[in-house]
């Protein structure tokens, strides 16, 4: 199966996580040419496409005037798993993962990125500010990233893909939809993470971010192949709820 992640804002280099090996990114030509015009931008319209303070505004306009290509592992370029720092990757805790659990993640985990397109787990990455919904009209051709990122990521997802391999996906609305999922023939499970709340059970945005990365490490530590073998989901005490789920959208409730 592969797993679709999203990226997170939050960002941390200061770990030194141990990895079997680095790769590089498979867009880079794609990712240079965004790079290139980022980096053509004054501070105050970069201010103005990341919707950020004064104080991040020369943090990222530094980092873009600093990427250089190719990358290599150091202080400023460092495996994507082991650096994205939000709830997801909280729930991920990638500190516990073996070098095997690393490998395995390797083959099933596909990280989607408004710079970089799709990330894999040991791509080396630059500290970076760009979401897949910025409203940013790159060229006459594409009005924004969505339009940029659609066709390739799809071409590419469906290359990676093996003939009824599982989509699991994990990402959010805001970079699954970049996906054209009509052109995709593979199933794709959607898993939703509900909370008993008020007499009904609603999704906490917080709780269920974290539920994502969880059940990305559960399929890599417990060797999950089969996606039905996922039903059995019960980390932190969620449970499967089959009358609440469909074909494509399966819900776990605690």
């Amino acid at each position: 199966m592969k797993i679709l992640l999203s990226p997170a804002k939050m960002l941390d280099f200061s770990k030194e996580i141990k990895v079997p090996e680095y790769t590089q990114i498979h867009f880079l030509k794609e990712t240079e040419s965004l790079v290139k015009k980022i980096k053509s931008l004054p501070k105050s319209e970069l201010k103005k496409l990341f919707g950020i303070s004064e104080n991040l505004v020369d943090l990222n306009y530094q980092r873009y005037q600093q990427w250089k290509t190719p990358l290599h592992y150091g202080e400023e370029s460092k495996p994507a798993l082991t650096v994205f720092d939000g709830e997801v990757y909280k729930g991920l805790d990638v500190k516990t993962f073996s070098s095997d659990d690393f490998k395995r993640a390797q083959e099933s985990v596909r990280i989607l990125s408004g710079l970089y397109g799709i990330l894999k787990p040991l791509d080396l990455m630059y500290p970076y500010r760009l979401e897949m919904g910025t409203k940013w009209k790159i060229s006459a051709e594409h009005k924004n990233l969505y339009s940029y990122w659609s066709d390739i990521l799809t071409t590419y997802l469906k290359k990676d893909l093996q003939k009824d391999e599982v989509i699991v996906n994990l990402a959010s609305s805001e970079y699954f939809k970049v996906l054209n999922t009509k052109q995709i023939d593979n199933p794709i499970i959607t898993p939703v993470f509900k909370e008993y709340k008020n007499g009904e059970f609603k999704v906490v945005m917080m709780y269920a971010k974290h539920a994502r990365g969880a059940m990305t490490r559960y399929i890599i530590q417990h060797k999950i192949n089969k996606v039905q073998d996922l039903k059995g989901y019960n980390m932190d005490q969620y449970s499967f709820d089959e009358k609440a789920s469909t074909e494509n959208e399966w819900v776990f409730i605690r």
